[in-house]
């Protein structure tokens, strides 16, 4: 069974900072039962007030974990099991450690290390991609593919298809490859570009949304505009609409 629809919330980030109760309120109007949080750690409690208020749930949420960003494991690991987290994602590892097989492969065990303290709070780990993983080729294939292929079996994958089209790769032959490594899905749309303002409501780009869709439906959805030029409000719920119909 396909999991509900979610929308990551830095989508939403702008609104968060000025009132997260009324924003959390205004996502679950549209009809969402999940969301993927960001940016929570400093303000755990308060996000675990606020869903519980709007009966949403986060089953997913980014941190990042590597590095000077991951210095605080302990606390971010405690932040996610407060806000009732059942993957915790990072979101972005520094692009300048993806052009060589020994650099990639070390991403993975690093990884595969933060998956095994995570489990003792009883959280998954995965990783989200931008571009670049894909843009960076090692031995003819991307340095994605390296990456995905030495990770240990505890690290899921969430595929922001979006951004690996912009990569250039496509998204329906990537998860054809991957198959259930793969466990979110960032679905997003636009004109192809690295252009965020250029992001539009999903079904209304240039992306192959619905062959995307069937070649993961054993993905959680996840909703995201990394900036929007309209009402990123109105652009979320006719992201909800279309999804609706793709999965009725």
């Amino acid at each position: 069974m396909t999991p509900p629809l979610s929308v990551q919330l830095y989508t939403v980030r702008d609104a968060i900072a000025t009132d997260l109760p009324g924003t959390l309120r205004r996502i679950a109007d549209i009809g969402f039962t999940n969301v993927e949080l960001a940016g929570y750690v400093d303000r755990a409690d308060e996000y675990a007030e606020a869903l519980q208020a709007t009966g949403l749930t986060a089953p997913s949420g980014h941190a990042r974990l590597l590095g000077d960003a991951g210095l605080d494991l302990d606390r971010i690991l405690s932040a996610s099991v407060t806000v009732g987290l059942t993957t915790l994602i990072d979101p972005h590892i520094d692009e300048a450690r993806w052009t060589t097989r020994e650099d990639v492969e070390a991403i993975a065990r690093e990884l595969g290390a933060v998956a095994a303290r995570a489990a003792d709070h009883g959280l998954a780990l995965g990783y989200h991609n931008h571009a670049f993983e894909f843009e960076h080729r090692i031995d003819g294939v991307s340095a994605y593919e390296v990456f995905a292929n030495a990770l240990h079996d505890d690290v899921v994958l969430e595929l922001d298809t979006y951004w690996c089209q912009v990569g250039g790769d496509s998204a329906v032959e990537i998860l054809g490859k991957l198959g259930d490594k793969v466990r979110f899905l960032h679905v997003k749309d636009g004109d192809g570009t690295k252009n965020d303002k250029a992001q539009v409501a999903v079904g209304n780009g240039i992306m192959p949304v619905r062959e995307i869709i069937a070649a993961a439906p054993q993905a959680q959805q996840v909703i995201e505009l990394d900036d929007h030029e309209g009402d990123v409000f109105q652009a979320v719920a006719d992201s909800h609409a279309f999804l609706t119909g793709v999965r009725a």
